[in-house]
Parts: C-alpha cells; sequence; structure tokens
C-alpha cells in the first residue's frame, strides 16, 4: 500500500485511482460490482455515503470514514480529469482509455496490492470485504447494521460472512 500511496502522491493518475477504490472497498464493504457501478453523483461528499445499487437493484446508503473521503477528493481532483474523456459519462471511476473501471480491473488492483503485502491469505476484493465487516463489529457495530450496510438480505448471511460467533450474538 506505500507503493500505491507514493505512486498516487507522485499524481500518477491511476495509481490515485487506485489509492481511493481500495480505500473506498475497505471503508464501505461494497462488493467489487457495485463499486464499478458508482456514478459520481452517487457520492453525498459532505455526509460521506454512498448510494450503492446492490443485488436486486436494491438500493442503499453506505458511510465512509475520512480516509476513503481523501483519498476519493483526491481521484476527483487530480486523477479523473487526467483520464476522463468526454465520452466518459459519469462513471465514478475510469480507466486508462476514460470508460468506466470493470470488475476484472479492481480484482486485479486488489489482487497486486495483496500479493506486494507478501504472505498473507488475503487475495482480492473479497477480503476487503470481509475485513471492513468485522472491524465494524470489531468497534462496536450492531450485527443488523453491519447486515445493512453490506446489503445482505439475511442475517445469517453476515453472521457467516464475519464469523461472528453464537455467544457474540
Amino acid at each position: 500500500f506505500e507503493t500505491l500511496s507514493a505512486a498516487a502522491a507522485e499524481g500518477d493518475a491511476l495509481a490515485v485511482r487506485d489509492r481511493a477504490l481500495v480505500e473506498l472497498l475497505y471503508a464501505t464493504g461494497i462488493r467489487v460490482g457495485e463499486l464499478a457501478g458508482l456514478d459520481v453523483d452517487d457520492l453525498d461528499q459532505d455526509r460521506r455515503t454512498l448510494r450503492v445499487l446492490g443485488k436486486g437493484n436494491k438500493e442503499r446508503t453506505v458511510p465512509y470514514g475520512l480516509p476513503a473521503a481523501l483519498a476519493v477528493d483526491d481521484w476527483l481532483r487530480r486523477g479523473r480529469p487526467a483520464v476522463v474523456r468526454t465520452d466518459s459519462g459519469p462513471a465514478l471511476f475510469l480507466g486508462m482509455r476514460g470508460r468506466r473501471i470493470d470488475q476484472r480491473q479492481v480484482r486485479a488492483v486488489t489482487a497486486a496490492l495483496f500479493e506486494a503485502l507478501g504472505d498473507t491469505s488475503a487475495s482480492g476484493p473479497h477480503a476487503l470485504r470481509h475485513s471492513a465487516a468485522t472491524h465494524l463489529l470489531d468497534g462496536g457495530a450492531d450485527l443488523r447494521s453491519v447486515q445493512e450496510i453490506l446489503g445482505h438480505s439475511s442475517l445469517a448471511t453476515t453472521q457467516l460472512y464475519t464469523h461472528v460467533s453464537v455467544d457474540r450474538l
């Protein structure tokens, strides 16, 4: 992550994007497809929330913290303008050709990040989703709130997903 942050600090537009998307994935626990589908107007930067279209076209509002807000703001100020094209449309995250980023690109970014970390069992964006949920619970969030943030229809899914013990429930 330090290498990515250093490249972003130097103004590499794609590194700025990658840092923002990783921060947002971790901060929100949203799915890769949900991230790729975000438009600029899905952000409420004042309230630090995202409007996310989840499975079954269910819409939910997901909060995110200051590190993600700073990274996304940097992307919008310095990164996105460097790659945007006239036909880019409203997509929040763009590839190097100015089109909406696709899920494969997001998976490649996170896989490279985890590979650079070395000895870890984590390998992709789903690990960030698990971490986000676990850290929310460890920080005192209740399971129902985490269920809503993740967009799970079943509390049992959230329990399995976050490895919550029956005692904790």
